[in-house]
């Protein structure tokens, strides 16, 4: 598997990872229809023009999806039993039609699960950077891996 089995992670490892995304204003209007989201910051131009931001911004939960996703082919792509939860997101600059996205993650901690000895928890924190190198968001995760042994 490409992704890292909990062995294979060490408290203060970063991974800067080799994939980026640039984001498409079909990305943002379609993603948005899709999850019912009708805010008009990300589907009418004319009344983002109003606003701060003087158009529309991409939303922000695609954000964090295409962050963790960037992810998955070098952290845990089939060596993960589950996410188990996300915490401390923070969008602390907007993302717009055009902005490419690159991702570096941290570990955090890592513990052996107490009850299952084939596996281990590891928190991690992604941070999505935009080609200006601001950072459009910051995420906290905890991640159930696998132990090799297990594999």
């Amino acid at each position: 598997m490409a992704g890292k089995y909990y062995e294979e992670l060490e408290v203060g490892q970063r991974f800067m990872h080799g994939a980026t995304r640039t984001i498409t204003e079909t990305d943002n209007v379609l993603f948005s229809g899709l999850t019912m989201n009708t805010q008009p910051l990300h589907m009418d131009e004319e009344f983002a023009k109003r606003t701060a931001f003087g158009q529309r911004i991409v939303n922000g939960i695609f954000t964090f999806g295409v962050v963790v996703g960037i992810t998955v082919a070098e952290l845990t792509e089939g060596t993960i039993v589950a996410n188990l939860g996300y915490e401390k997101v923070n969008h602390p600059n907007p993302v717009f039609a055009g902005d490419t996205i690159r991702v570096e993650t941290e570990v955090l901690e890592k513990r052996p699960s107490a009850s299952k000895p084939d596996r281990g928890v590891v928190r991690l924190r992604h941070t999505g950077y935009k080609q200006n190198d601001d950072v459009v968001v910051e995420i906290e995760r905890a991640v159930m891996f696998l132990k090799r042994e297990a594999a």
